[in-house]
């Protein structure tokens, strides 16, 4: 699933490519992706003709501020990802008209469709079909449940480590587990959650209560610096995720353990291990992150 940076790529590049354009008509062939208002018909005739006045992001959700008072909510969920171009529909299925990034497979499971003024269309791809799409009013969006229960953003600047070490302290599950827990901090993942860990040499089993004051500022430091080279390097692509142009993110380049199971440690070439945590694989190294 995109996690804070992948999210955070697609939302700077929107600024980009959809800033001050109109939403003229909208295509599904999957309405289920449309979870509020409740059908298709209702949420295409109550986009239409709304400008797009702000783009940002709130954890792993991306926000498009609409006239009217509008707010269109877009989760990518485990496959999803947003792209921007031209296409054209050919025997039920949409071909892009340039030639490049947008022709790669996993750009081609189009479910939605939208066209905006300025000759530009933004298209939601979905392998798995799991993305949810919402129009809502801006002002219940941000006073909603779902919203007021997602934890602080980890690279605003009122995230100090003051604040992070009383959230972590009260919290007695485990590390990883808590890392990743959208009501506890937002955007963390599977991802940049072992190789914060990796690179603050914590072991993800560790109870995160039970954290001494040198390993959670280490932690602290490890979590803004791998989101903040994952924002540069505009996300991970080793499955789904692409970019606005259909293109892969580069942090690849600096994947320490994720899904590196069985090989060598960077850092001092003890052996990348693989747990289940709670359903979810945690990767760490057996020498760098010890259990005591």
């Amino acid at each position: 699933m995109p996690e804070l940076p992948e999210v955070e790529t697609i939302v700077r590049d929107l600024r980009i490519k959809v800033l001050n354009r109109t939403f003229i008509d909208v295509w599904t062939d999957t309405p289920k992706i449309i979870k509020k208002p409740g059908s298709f018909e209702d949420f295409q005739r109550k986009l239409k003709g709304k400008k797009i006045k702000k783009v940002w992001r709130r954890a792993k959700n991306i926000i498009l501020e609409l006239s009217d008072g509008y707010s269109l909510l877009i989760h990518q969920k485990l496959t999803g990802h947003l792209l921007a171009g031209n296409w054209e529909l050919l025997m039920q299925k949409w071909q892009p008209l340039q030639i490049g990034p947008l022709e790669e497979r996993v750009n081609l499971y189009i479910h939605l469709m939208f066209w905006l003024t300025g000759d530009l269309m933004l298209a939601l791809s979905d392998l798995r079909k799991f993305a949810k799409v919402e129009l809502w009013d801006t002002s219940e969006l941000k006073n909603s449940k779902g919203f007021k229960e997602l934890g602080p953003e980890p690279l605003n600047f009122s995230f100090n480590l003051r604040k992070f070490k009383k959230i972590i302290k009260n919290k007695k599950g485990k590390i990883k587990q808590v890392l990743m827990d959208q009501k506890v901090i937002a955007g963390i993942g599977n991802i940049y959650s072992d190789e914060a860990l990796w690179r603050a040499k914590i072991h993800p089993l560790k109870t995160a209560s039970q954290l001494n004051n040198q390993e959670l500022k280490k932690l602290y430091k490890s979590i803004k610096i791998v989101l903040k080279k994952g924002i540069k390097l505009r996300g991970e692509s080793i499955s789904d995720f692409r970019d606005l142009q259909g293109k892969k993110g580069s942090f690849d380049i600096e994947r320490k353990v994720y899904q590196r199971e069985g090989e060598k440690c960077s850092h001092c070439g003890g052996i990348i291990k693989r747990l289940k945590i709670g359903g979810r694989s945690a990767h760490y190294c057996s020498s760098c992150q010890p259990i005591r």
